[in-house]
This record gives C-alpha cells, sequence and structure tokens, in this order.
C-alpha cells in the first residue's frame, strides 16, 4: 500500500510527465497542422506519435488526478476534477487543472468522433488545444513546489518548446502559399 508520501511523490511525478507529455504532443499536432504536415509515411508515423503519445498522457494524467485526491494530505474532492475552481485546496491552481481537464474532454470527444463531424467543427474544436496547454502549463507552474525547482523548470522548458513551436508555425511560409502569392501578384493582360 503507498503511503501519504509516495502518493505525494507520484501524484507530482505522474504530474510532470503529463505536462511533458502534452507538450510534445501540442508541438507534433502544431507542427503537423494545415499545409506543413508532413507528406506519405512521414505523415503516418508522425500523428501515430501524436495519437500513442496523447493516449500515454491521458494514462499519467488519470494517474495524477486519483494520487491527488486519495493522497488525502490536502482537501481536492472528486467534483474538483471537472468542476474548476471548486476545491477546498487552492482553488484558483486546481482550478486551472480542472479547466484543463474540461477542455482535453471537449478535443479527445471530438477526436474519437472526428469522422462522424464537419472538419470545420472539428478543427474549430482542435484550436482549444492552445488554450488547454497555456491553462495546464500555468497549473503545473503554480503548483510546482518552491523547493524543488526542477518541477517548475520542466515547466518553463515545455512552456519555451510550446512556445517555439507555436512562433514557427506562425512564422514558416509553405510553398504552396507561396507560388501561389507569386501568381496572384503577376499582372494579367
Amino acid at each position: 500500500m503507498l503511503d501519504g508520501s509516495a502518493l505525494w511523490y507520484l501524484s507530482r511525478a505522474t504530474g510532470v510527465v503529463t505536462v511533458v507529455l502534452f507538450t510534445v504532443v501540442f508541438c507534433l499536432g502544431v507542427i503537423t497542422a494545415g499545409r506543413r504536415r508532413p507528406e506519405g509515411h512521414a505523415a503516418t508515423v508522425v500523428m501515430g506519435v501524436h495519437r500513442w503519445l496523447s493516449i500515454g498522457m491521458l494514462a499519467f494524467l488519470a494517474v495524477h488526478i486519483v494520487t491527488a485526491i486519495i493522497d488525502g494530505y490536502v482537501s481536492i474532492g472528486w467534483l474538483a476534477v471537472v468542476v474548476p475552481f471548486v476545491s477546498d485546496y487552492q482553488p484558483l491552481l486546481i482550478g486551472f487543472g480542472s479547466l484543463a481537464v474540461d477542455l482535453l474532454i471537449v478535443v479527445m470527444v471530438t477526436s474519437y468522433l472526428r469522422h462522424r463531424i464537419p472538419e470545420r467543427f472539428w478543427r474549430g474544436i482542435h484550436w482549444v488545444s492552445y488554450a488547454m496547454w497555456v491553462v495546464a502549463l500555468v497549473h503545473g507552474f503554480m503548483m510546482g513546489t518552491a523547493d524543488q525547482p526542477g518541477l517548475r523548470l520542466t515547466t518553463l522548458a515545455c512552456g519555451v518548446l510550446g512556445g517555439a513551436a507555436v512562433v514557427w508555425r506562425t512564422i514558416v511560409t509553405h510553398a504552396d502559399r507561396d507560388r501561389r502569392e507569386l501568381i496572384n501578384a503577376q499582372e494579367w493582360s
């Protein structure tokens, strides 16, 4: 049986692994979105890694949530997992975590329904991933233990990595778009 100390360490460790996996999944999604996605076999591999890491992230997230609740050192109820800002302990910070879980549920459900819903709807819902990732980072950073700076540094590194992926997606052009702009700029007689 796990005692309080082991549960605390397990909760922290799975939280860190979750934020790292979430960041990798987020970056893969950002990189493969739109017209910048890999082609052929590379696309299959990247999307497969994206999906499998998502499942792994969900497993670590589940352990993180369960161990945080059953630890008992602080009072976090089961309702606080899905209803933001109702926790007795750190309602704002736990609320950020539950908000990220709620957004994750929406993205996950629509991903499973992807072939049954319009592509635009699915893509629009997937944009929520940006907010979900930021909210999860805030939760992870603020809940990180002050006497263990490695936890906060890991979250900061995830923020830098994800931010770099978003910047890359914003500034990198695509050859097809560049070619269309050149054609549109030509004078037609």
